[in-house]
């Protein structure tokens, strides 16, 4: 079957957004609608919030029975869910964020996150390319990169072994992604490589909402700005960093979000096999004998690495509340520091990253302290 041209008009396309009442995804809902896109949103709720879904109306100011954005409940494990959605909706091109995602967990539920991330993406993508639909962008993450060899960190860097089995899910869908290109190349896949995402929408009425106690710095770092948590722990004062606290690569999820508009608009320009070869001379990923796949892969973060002090800081001032810390050992798999070359989306896509770290701590503020128990409050 033809695989859906996305060489339309915005108010013309439809996009499936898998997970998208999820932090990233409900995020990137928001952008799609502001340009003009119709969404579906499909979500199994299992760690977000129909709450989002409602909050993302409000702030583009549509209504519940607007048809531009639709939610449906479902798992990507269920075959039938994903049919009745391909059946009901003239779906153009996919926004692949569905999947569990918390590194700890992962360590501990290995058959759980292959099963769901791997298997639910299997599902997925038979069922898309039963009914044609074969654009797809899929959320991975600068964790395929593994133990990095030098920064800062590009498209071209090798990748490897990903030190958890979530990293290990995101690393093997890319292989899988690419392999379908390979084996029909009327698929048109984009791999996003985030770095770490913190932040909100200025509104302050969608954000984080992690589950039970975050796994991540700045929503750690939040809670503890309102009360929820007592202290920061950081994990290592001995790295060969300026402060000596681990550097990261930290990008408002708002930019994140626009990140993914600009790969839809990018695979637009993708009209047929011709054009997507002429595009891999210089957008795809080198394979094993010497040609380009037609696999798109960016980096998206900043280009600039941030401590985990240079957080802390900046959140206190963002909050005015003094955040308490206590230095910890390093932890096991941790590297010293990871930042992104962006030159490429940059070239490519249009895109860069517009937020400073203050910014992204005073909306992240903003979030927390008005919602201090997430989308249950």
């Amino acid at each position: 079957m033809t695989n859906r041209s996305l060489a339309k008009d915005p108010q013309d396309l439809t996009v499936l957004v898998t997970g998208g009442a999820g932090f990233i995804g409900s995020h990137t809902v928001v952008e799609l609608l502001e340009r003009g896109f119709n969404v579906v949103i499909f979500d199994d709720l299992s760690n977000s919030s129909p709450v989002a879904v409602d909050r993302v109306r409000q702030i583009v100011g549509i209504a519940a029975d607007d048809p531009r954005l639709t939610f449906v409940e479902g798992s990507i494990l269920d075959r039938a869910a994903l049919e009745q959605v391909f059946t009901t909706f003239p779906i153009d091109g996919i926004i692949h964020f569905a999947g569990f995602k918390a590194v700890g967990e992962s360590v501990e539920k290995p058959l759980e996150y292959y099963w769901n991330n791997i298997g639910g993406t299997l599902v997925l993508l038979d069922v898309a390319r039963q009914y044609g639909v074969k654009n797809i962008v899929f959320s991975s993450s600068a964790t395929v990169y593994g133990e990095p060899d030098e920064m800062p960190l590009t498209e071209n860097a090798p990748k490897h072994d990903a030190t958890n089995p979530y990293g290990q899910t995101k690393s093997m869908l890319e292989q899988i992604l690419t392999d379908m290109w390979v084996g029909d190349n009327e698929w048109n896949v984009v791999l996003l490589r985030y770095f770490n995402p913190i932040g909100a929408h200025e509104s302050g009425l969608i954000g984080e909402d992690p589950k039970g106690i975050p796994n991540n710095l700045l929503p750690y770092v939040a809670q503890v700005a309102v009360g929820k948590l007592p202290q920061v722990r950081v994990f290592g004062d001995d790295y060969p960093t300026p402060d000596g606290t681990g550097v990261r690569d930290y990008i408002h999820v708002v930019d994140l979000a626009r990140g993914h508009v600009a790969a839809l608009d990018w695979m637009g320009g993708k009209l047929g096999t011709d054009v997507a070869l002429d595009r891999c001379s210089h957008a795809g990923t080198p394979m094993t004998d010497g040609t380009r796949s037609g696999v798109g892969v960016f980096n998206l973060g900043t280009g600039r690495g941030s401590s985990v002090l240079d957080v802390v800081h900046a959140f206190e001032k963002a909050s005015g509340q003094t955040i308490p810390y206590v230095i910890e050992p390093r932890r096991a798999g941790d590297i010293a520091e990871n930042y992104a070359a962006c030159d490429k989306a940059r070239a490519e896509l249009g895109w860069q990253a517009e937020y400073d770290l203050d910014r992204m701590c005073t909306d992240s503020w903003r979030w927390q302290s008005t919602n201090p128990n997430g989308y249950a409050s």
